[in-house]
């Protein structure tokens, strides 16, 4: 994955969103951003040209290899909304089976539209990264 920097010189996330043409998935952006502040009690920055995130972490990986990241964050992709949720979902089977429609890939939930999910269950599956996020 190519490294992303923040960038702080470059929009800020709600004039990024305020770009979004689609009205629906813009309010669900709105609403996303408003959910990750709540969780993670920071202030949303643009990480490259399209993703929202909230909070830093330094990664070093076995192999040597480190960079920066953000703690969790999401961006509206053409086809759906992502959400990028540190570690696994393995620990959180339950509540991914509670969530609604939804796909998952490594480190990243994707949904469609937030009237697909149940708004409490997503809350807490940002809750459990962060948590986990913070404990590394």
């Amino acid at each position: 994955m190519a490294e992303l920097k923040q960038n702080s010189m470059m929009q800020t996330s709600p004039t990024f969103l305020n770009t979004i043409e689609d009205e629906e998935k813009r309010a669900d952006c709105f609403e996303i951003l408003k959910l990750m502040r709540q969780v993670t009690k920071e202030e949303p920055k643009m990480w490259g040209a399209s993703i929202v995130g909230f909070g830093h972490t330094h990664y070093v990986y076995e192999s040597g290899r480190e960079g920066d990241w953000f703690i969790t964050g999401f961006s509206p992709r053409k086809q759906n909304l992502t959400l990028y949720v540190m570690g696994s979902f393995n620990p959180h089977v339950e509540l991914l089976e509670k969530l609604g429609k939804h796909k998952t890939g490594v480190g990243c939930l994707y949904i469609n539209k937030l009237k697909d999910v149940d708004v409490k269950v997503l809350k807490e599956l940002i809750k459990q990264g962060v948590k986990a996020a913070k404990k590394k």
